[in-house]
């Protein structure tokens, strides 16, 4: 494994996709899982599926598409939540499906052979290119800057709004920002775990941090750190069984939370 990480560059990149992936686990999904968010999530993470066809059909980057219609999505919720009476499940549900549907189409319609969409749809963290580090790179960056810029002003949206609203702050924008935020950190997870399986990946850290901790800070620096782990237990076990990347990283953390969970009830 050593060997590999250093002769190989698709290995090099993998490691670096996972420290950047759970840089944004931890920031972020702290937020999904504290805010409630998980469904949204999985909605704007399926809606992206119709960027990313759009990308095979007019030739350019497909992850850019995706990058587009997933914050386009999590604009849209926001503003239809704000403006109707609409419940925002049924808002969720209707961008998911309208999403993949979308992504169909487009793949049908491109010329020549359908295009292989197993990567995006279940991730394989061995495929990561140089272009997409470069973009993973960015987006964390924007998100790592933007969070600890607006630290405070977020753990009172999480916690308190109407308070913080009371003190002058604009919620509304500060929502829009982190909906956007969620919609950068969905698109950095597609190439780790894929369209299907990132739910679990931004949630699993943060809930195994939470019952570990009360602290909200520690929470953060501990979900990044478990995050770190569980991508890398994936990889390791998915290059020496020759298994799925993503699938297998969805598994482990899954069976280390109910570990978690369980040892957390037998010792309370």
């Amino acid at each position: 494994m050593i060997e590999a990480i250093i002769n190989y560059e698709f290995m090099q990149n993998a490691l670096i996709s996972i420290l950047l992936a759970s840089i944004v686990c931890g920031i972020i999904g702290t937020i999904v899982v504290e805010k409630k968010l998980v469904m949204m999530s999985g909605g704007i993470a399926h809606a992206s599926f119709g960027g990313i066809g759009l990308g095979f059909l007019l030739g350019f980057e497909p992850i850019i598409g995706g990058l587009a219609f997933a914050i386009i999505s999590s604009i849209s919720i926001v503003t239809i939540k704000r403006r109707t009476n609409t419940a925002s499940d049924t808002i969720i549900a209707i961008l998911w499906s309208l999403g993949m549907a979308l992504g169909i189409l487009f793949l049908a319609l491109t010329p020549g052979y359908e295009p292989d969409m197993t990567t995006y749809l279940f991730g394989d963290i061995l495929t990561v290119s140089k272009v997409d580090i470069y973009l993973m790179l960015i987006l964390t960056a924007i998100i790592l800057l933007s969070s600890l810029a607006l630290f405070n002003y977020i753990k009172s949206y999480l916690f308190d709004e109407p308070f913080l609203h009371s003190k002058g702050v604009n919620t509304l924008l500060l929502e829009y920002f982190l909906f956007i935020l969620i919609a950068l950190s969905i698109v950095i997870l597609i190439k780790v775990v894929g369209i299907i399986l990132v739910i679990t990946l931004l949630t699993v850290p943060p809930a195994i941090s939470k019952l570990l901790t009360y602290n909200f800070n520690m929470i953060v620096f501990l979900s990044s750190i478990i995050g770190i782990i569980l991508c890398f237990l994936g990889l390791v076990f998915s290059y020496y069984f020759n298994i799925p990347s993503g699938a297998t990283i969805i598994i482990i953390s899954s069976i280390c939370y109910f570990i978690t969970a369980l040892i957390k009830h037998k010792t309370n």
